[in-house]
């Protein structure tokens, strides 16, 4: 064995278990690892920034539901032919569990159920997206270790030490056995993880609010996506000879881009008010009212 061979990175040999007649799937572990986790750190910051940590529960419970409706519709359209195409199988359309979520519809739909979830509790949605932003950033990270698992969306060959082993039954048309990928999960699991901090460090230093560590999410996120994609070797539809994603980086990416500097110069600093109507002094006088009795 080759001295590249043993410096690779090896998949796991399963991506699912039974326990008795029922599945459980590493790629939905990691999507609920990841949701777990972006939920934590969001409340953290949605306290840090005078908001009770409950409310990102309650708005969670609007904005997961979405988030995961729109990746799979997101992946779908971009992808149809798997399910719509010859020999497809439209049912397994439905069938989220084996994989297969586009990040731009779980945002943009994750946004609706977040803005439905917002109104409810009565709270500001860019605010909550400010608080949100660094824990997407590592529940996308968690996420992609389902691709490990599930030996798919890798790159191109490589004889660089840190390959990716992919088994025979996983191997693309066309490849010799033994032939070492890129491993492009790792790629964004560490520029995702690098990005949440920035963001982090970014808010604090900068104090930004009305929605633009959201936007410098989006900024970092699509810079990313943008070369990762260019390295994939997975089947994907095209436009003008790139691919579908990375168009979709290109303009998501420089749309975000314009907003962080648009809102920036019209609202510098943090948010004064996380509340859709900030209370007025009838109701401080009411709440000290109460409080004496």
């Amino acid at each position: 064995m080759s001295a590249a061979v043993l410096a690779s990175i090896p998949s796991p040999p399963q991506g699912v278990w039974h326990l008795g007649p029922f599945p459980v799937r590493a790629y939905a572990i990691a999507i609920l690892l990841g949701i777990v986790a972006a939920l934590w750190m969001t409340r953290r910051r949605w306290a840090e920034r005078g908001g009770d940590p409950d409310t990102v529960l309650e708005i969670s419970f609007w904005a997961v539901p979405f988030g995961i409706v729109g990746g799979r519709i997101y992946h779908v359209i971009t992808s149809p032919q798997a399910y719509f195409g010859e020999g497809g199988d439209p049912v397994r359309a439905l069938f989220i569990w084996e994989g297969g979520l586009g990040i731009w519809g779980a945002v943009a739909f994750g946004a609706v159920g977040a803005w439905i979830g917002c109104r409810r509790q009565g709270v500001r949605l860019a605010p909550f997206a400010d608080a949100l932003a660094p824990g997407l950033l590592v529940a996308q990270a968690i996420g992609r270790l389902g691709n490990w698992f599930n030996q798919e969306l890798f790159g191109g060959p490589t004889t660089l030490p840190w390959g990716l082993q992919i088994d025979d039954a996983h191997l693309p048309a066309g490849f010799e056995s033994g032939t070492l990928f890129h491993p492009t999960f790792l790629y964004e699991i560490l520029w995702n993880l690098a990005g949440a901090a920035v963001l982090v460090w970014a808010d604090r230093r900068f104090k930004l609010g009305h929605g633009r560590v959201f936007w410098l999410y989006v900024v970092i996120y699509t810079t990313g996506r943008l070369w990762i994609e260019l390295v994939r070797i997975d089947p994907a539809n095209t436009i003008l000879g790139l691919r579908v994603n990375v168009w979709t980086s290109i303009i998501v990416g420089l749309g975000a881009l314009v907003a962080f500097v648009v809102v920036g110069r019209r609202h510098p600093g943090r948010d004064t008010t996380l509340l859709l109507a900030p209370p007025t002094a009838q109701d401080d006088e009411e709440s000290t009212s109460e409080a004496a009795r």
